[in-house]
């Protein structure tokens, strides 16, 4: 008699996943997005460095420490893992780091730094949730709290050995001065022989790191192009208006307008998705940074057009979203 044949196991299952869409195949990672926009600070960091010294290092460092630091610190207090192996603390810090003068307290880069992580990020609950760029926040902060000792009179250094430092900022010049005749001349403030924030000298150093990034699509290409679309336009307009107002070549390349354009609007967290969105970020970023520097008491206004537009990116990804293909949904008719 024979015996019956063993049960076969059933067959396995295929696996399906179902996801709303978009559905994208990519290899990116936030770590070698944070890599890439680190490597494209390297041309802005290494300028400062020729211009400022061991000062430019030593600023930097202080923030991109703090920043890492006080990450790990309240995570800690959330009873989160640490999360600084992405490298988002230290671009906020580099960030934060290059935003300020070179001769900044250290109080103000840590205090910066604590603000920029705590509030600006943590409280949010972490990367991708918070609304505010971090960085920019802890700019803001210690700009307003500590205004003597990094305004723009902090800047000039009658008796420091660099040469750079002993004349005011182009665009505090501008300012007191009502006016374009007494600013450096384009290729001075190209290539940064001019005084400023630290990572906001040299254009040509930004624009080199900036299509680092838009090349390596660790930036989205639009919103830097908007940001000079809209800068140029207002500043253009204003230029034809009053001849005696800063040119529009004089806004492109003065002052952080191109460090904020290509490492800081960037930012994929606190700016639009979409390609649309992406172009009127940008546009009302250049087009902020022009009203804050004519119609307001500060030189400089890139910090407040980015937190500015930062608050209306949810409202304008809502306003950009995409048909999709095939059209919209269909309503549903009620019998």
């Amino acid at each position: 008699m024979s015996e019956p044949a063993p049960a076969q196991a059933d067959p396995p299952k295929p696996q399906l996943h179902v996801a709303p869409s978009p559905h994208l195949a990519s290899t990116a990672t936030t770590g070698g997005m944070m890599l890439d926009v680190l490597i494209g600070l390297l041309p802005v960091t290494v300028m400062a460095a020729y211009y400022f010294g061991l000062h430019a290092l030593i600023q930097v460092g202080i923030c991109v420490g703090s920043c890492m630091i006080f990450e790990l610190m309240f995570n800690a207090m959330r009873g989160k893992p640490a999360s600084i192996l992405d490298g988002s603390a230290a671009v906020a810090g580099a960030i934060l780091g290059l935003s300020m003068p070179w001769n900044a307290p250290w109080y103000a880069g840590v205090v910066g730094s604590l603000v920029a992580m705590g509030i600006g990020k943590i409280i949010f609950g972490g990367l991708g949730q918070n609304i505010f760029n971090p960085a920019m926040v802890g700019r803001t902060f210690v700009m307003i709290s500590f205004s003597v000792s990094i305004g723009s009179a902090a800047y000039v250094v009658h008796d420091a050995p660099m040469e750079v430092v002993t004349q005011a900022s182009p665009l505090s010049v501008a300012k007191e001065a009502a006016g374009a005749a007494d600013l450096p001349g384009l290729w001075a403030l190209f290539i940064g022989n001019v005084n400023g924030s630290l990572g906001e000298t040299c254009s040509l150093a930004c624009i080199i790191g900036g299509l680092w990034m838009v090349l390596r699509r660790s930036a989205a290409w639009r919103t830097p192009a908007g940001s000079v679309l809209g800068l140029a336009v207002i500043s253009l307009i204003a230029q034809l208006i009053d001849p005696q107002s800063l040119t529009m070549l004089q806004h492109l390349v003065g002052g952080a307008f191109l460090f904020g354009a290509f490492f800081i609007a960037t930012d994929p967290v606190t700016s639009p998705v979409t390609p649309r969105g992406q172009w009127i970020f940008g546009i009302g970023y250049g087009v902020l940074v022009f009203l804050i520097r004519q119609y307001s008491a500060y030189p400089e206004g890139v910090a407040f057009a980015i937190l500015l537009m930062n608050a209306l990116t949810p409202l304008i990804n809502r306003w950009t979203i995409p048909t999709p293909v095939g059209g919209p949904a269909p309503a549903l008719v009620k019998k």
